[in-house]
């Protein structure tokens, strides 16, 4: 669906749409010969203008019949009032809406746009039966009198759109499809025309660097693992990059600690860190940020065959640091510490972040609402929860300390890759700070609940939410870019 800019109204549009504050709408506000008539019904549809509220209608104007879509803004919803407009017409037949933003602040308008380019993401790629009105209709959505300013804001927005994306694209996609080598080929054609460097450690590299936890993971798979590391450098020469390392295990069946069969379809989207670092990184350059970003994917499938760990093995990480594996399903955290570590060791940060669909522990503590936040820094956690306030991926912290740390300790070697059944979340971040070299400022996101949705929200249908995108981008402009 394009986003275009016009002062006046296209003749081709075949809807008007027009964003109703809190309070309810205004006749006196619109441009149509009915609109005593269309406040009326609205009223009367209890229409209130609440955010993401819709209320749609027809009128004769000029002897033609015409489509008339009022969507709440409420208080400050914007984004909200735009994805209601996807969610009404991506499907209803029409093809071209006119947004009327005159009015509206620069801010206002553009967020209008951004809602309604993440509400009309889907995925139909291997859907080949979809009838004519189960495919999208709407094309384009044209905002009636805006100006230059808001044109400039949609450009910076549009980038993060098209982050956001690109990580719903390879969470979504099936394991079958989107595998370590194939997530490394997408990324590089998403993004070495926006000028990101494309870096890809092959499984002879980490083998030779000592990343046998990471491999470790992959040795049932036929799909071999691979280290990917997206460069962006539009900072200033000599600064120390941001890194974000995301977990990327595109199929999970557990291992030799299987899985059960029933839900095991929902595995391929357990690389949901890894695609939210690919789409950030993505975000951060197509919009040009003047920041020094760096994002890492360590990639692998978990798979049991004969050649896979066993519950009990002992492998040695790229730190030098030896983890009994007690549980294979437990695999995330031996991919990201040896992401970590050679993170770390290759590009000196003074900031990490790694996101990861960790723990299932993360779903009975906060649900679907909030991801968990663990950090070492007090700083950091508070700017990355400033972020996602703001961005709308909303983080909520937990705590760290020696007492859980103590519960990962191995009779038989550094550590075991799981704790007890309690604070399972905890223990998991736990397991990484081991790998956080002194100085450097760490967090660690658990978006466990946060990748995949099964409704509907204000901004995207159900499936891959894209979460992280707007979350990185945000605080990368606000703390790294300010």
């Amino acid at each position: 669906m394009d986003i275009q800019f016009s002062a006046d109204r296209p003749a081709d549009a075949d809807v008007l749409v027009f964003p109703v504050g809190k309070g309810g709408p205004d006749a006196g506000a619109w441009p149509i010969a009915q609109g005593k008539m269309v406040t009326d019904a609205a009223r009367s549809a209890r229409f209130e203008g609440k955010a993401g509220q819709s209320f749609s209608t027809y009128v004769d104007q000029d002897g033609s019949t015409v489509r008339i879509l009022l969507v709440g803004t409420g208080s400050d919803g914007f984004d909200k009032a735009g994805g209601a407009i996807s969610a009404q017409l991506l499907t209803s037949g029409a093809q071209h809406a006119a947004l009327m933003v005159d009015g509206l602040s620069t801010e206002q308008a553009a967020d209008l746009a951004y809602g309604a380019k993440l509400r009309s993401w889907r995925i139909d790629t291997h859907r080949t039966t979809l009838k004519d009105h189960e495919k999208p209709s709407l094309k384009t959505v044209t905002l009636v009198g805006a100006d230059q300013a808001m044109q400039d804001r949609w450009t910076h927005l549009a980038a993060i759109a098209e982050g956001v994306a690109f990580t719903r694209e390879l969470v979504s996609e099936p394991a079958n499809i989107v595998y370590p080598e194939s997530f490394v080929e997408r990324a590089r054609a998403k993004m070495e025309p926006l000028g990101v460097t494309i870096r890809v450690l092959d499984e002879p590299e980490m083998e030779k660097l000592g990343m046998h936890a990471l491999l470790g993971v992959s040795l049932g798979s036929e799909k071999p693992a691979r280290l990917l590391a997206l460069e962006y450098m539009g900072g200033k020469d000599g600064d120390k990059p941001m890194v974000f390392v995301g977990k990327g295990v595109t199929f999970d069946t557990g291992g030799i600690s299987l899985k059960a069969p029933a839900g095991m379809e929902d595995m391929k989207w357990d690389m949901g860190g890894a695609g939210a670092v690919a789409g950030a990184m993505t975000a951060i350059a197509g919009r040009k940020a003047k920041a020094n970003v760096v994002g890492i994917c360590g990639l692998v499938e978990n798979m049991p065959d004969g050649r896979a760990q066993r519950p009990g093995d002992i492998v040695t990480s790229m730190s030098g640091q030896t983890i009994e594996v007690i549980n294979t399903d437990a695999e995330g955290r031996l991919v990201l510490c040896d992401a970590l570590h050679w993170a770390q060791e290759t590009y000196d940060p003074a900031m990490i972040v790694d996101l990861a669909t960790l723990t299932g522990a993360m779903l009975v503590a906060l649900g679907h609402e909030q991801a968990g936040i663990f950090s070492n820094d007090d700083g950091l956690a508070d700017k990355l929860i400033k972020a996602g306030k703001d961005s709308g991926d909303a983080l909520w912290r937990l705590p760290l300390g020696k007492a859980y740390d103590k519960l990962i300790d191995s009779p038989i070697a550094d550590m075991k890759n799981v704790g007890p059944r309690s604070a399972g979340s905890i223990t998991a971040a736990q397991f990484l700070q081991r790998f956080i070299q002194d100085g450097v400022k760490w967090a660690h996101l658990d978006i466990a609940g946060m990748a995949w949705a099964d409704k509907d929200s204000a901004t995207a249908a159900k499936g891959a939410t894209g979460f992280g995108v707007r979350l990185l981008d945000r605080f990368v402009a606000d703390n790294i870019e300010a």
